[in-house]
């Protein structure tokens, strides 16, 4: 077997021996010693792939835990676009473990270079689609060049895992119609409005 084709086989093994043990004992808990262990690896392996336990769990997470969320292709007005992105947003979310999900929001406030991790790995490339989308309505002529995306994919986020983690409503297409139509263009619009 090619040595690349191994060191791909490795690296898979650590991710998923990661992803496993996150959900079973907890970001605090979690040791690169017990990764290595799992995975038939040893920790030097590791360390030379990963800089400590926070960038080895953001990766392991980024291509583990749920699908990347993509630009929508296709749509020809924002609400299109924005149902669009929700419908990834969810699909990425209810592919995940909610258990894992929560250890790791939580683990997050506890620990600066995890949730510095996570921000800049996950957080920041959903925020980078809301961009795009609305730069696309830009283009468009639906909104200005200028408006913010940030609280719009902060909102999304919220309200999507509020009813994962919190209420355990249904995250179903006419709540997302909803969030769209009763929050997101309305808040967009006030964003037009105080310009």
């Amino acid at each position: 077997m090619p040595a690349r084709r191994r060191a791909e086989i490795r690296e898979e093994a650590i991710l998923l021996a990661a992803v496993s043990l996150l959900a079973e004992v907890g970001y605090d808990q979690l040791t690169i010693e017990d990764i290595a262990k799992r995975a038939s690896a040893s920790k030097a392996t590791i360390y030379r792939r990963w800089q400590g336990k926070a960038d080895l769990v953001a990766a392991a997470i980024r291509r583990y835990a749920g699908t990347p969320v993509t630009t929508p292709a296709g749509a020809t007005n924002l609400r299109d676009d924005l149902m669009a992105v929700l419908l990834e947003l969810r699909a990425s979310l209810t592919g995940q473990d909610s258990a894992l999900i929560l250890g790791l929001l939580i683990a997050m406030r506890r620990d600066s270079e995890l949730a510095h991790t996570v921000r800049r790995h996950v957080l920041d490339h959903k925020r980078e689609v809301f961009a795009t989308v609305l730069a696309r309505a830009a283009a468009r002529g639906e909104v200005p060049e200028t408006i913010d995306h940030t609280l719009l994919a902060e909102i999304s986020s919220a309200a999507l895992l509020s009813r994962l983690l919190v209420t355990g409503e249904p995250l179903d297409d006419p709540f997302l119609r909803q969030l769209v139509d009763a929050v997101l263009l309305p808040m967009l619009n006030h964003q037009l409005d105080q310009r």
